[in-house]
């Protein structure tokens, strides 16, 4: 019977350690923004819940599905960064579309909407925004370093 136990190796003795090294780094040199992936989740889930959260659910109904569908999106959009972020990093400047749709939407897609949803809205396409150009200059920056 043969002694398949593997205490005592290192590393460091791999004959393909550098290769490993490499390729490890390549995979983690997008997650320069990987505090950046929550708070676009968590952005994303509010904005789904605010009609619940602010009650305008009917006097404004289009505009809570609205709320919803985006929400779902954006944190979805979360989500993919933190599980493929090498793929999803090029949909940052996405994000920032969506964040400037949500900061216009009340007057599109609500009829006469109040003073809080409309800050509600705001502050949510504003964060959005941010939490988009954030992710795209990271993107843009590991870009260049990876072509150097």
């Amino acid at each position: 019977m043969s002694n398949v136990s593997h205490a005592g190796h290192d590393m460091a003795g791999h004959p393909d350690v550098t290769e490993m090294r490499d390729r490890y780094d390549r995979m983690m040199g997008g997650r320069d923004v990987v505090l950046v992936d929550g708070p676009v989740f968590l952005v994303g889930l509010y904005c789904a819940i605010s009609p619940w959260v602010l009650h305008f659910t009917t006097s404004q109904s289009s505009l809570a599905s609205h709320n919803l569908v985006m929400g779902i999106a954006i944190a979805v959009l979360g989500l993919g960064f933190t599980m493929m972020p090498r793929r999803m990093y090029g949909l940052s400047w996405a994000i920032c579309a969506m964040g400037a749709w949500m900061i216009i939407s009340p007057w599109v897609v609500g009829s006469s909407p109040d003073m809080g949803v409309i800050l509600n809205n705001v502050i949510i396409g504003g964060l959005t925004v941010l939490l988009g150009l954030v992710c795209a200059g990271a993107s843009m920056k590991s870009d260049t370093k990876g072509r150097t």
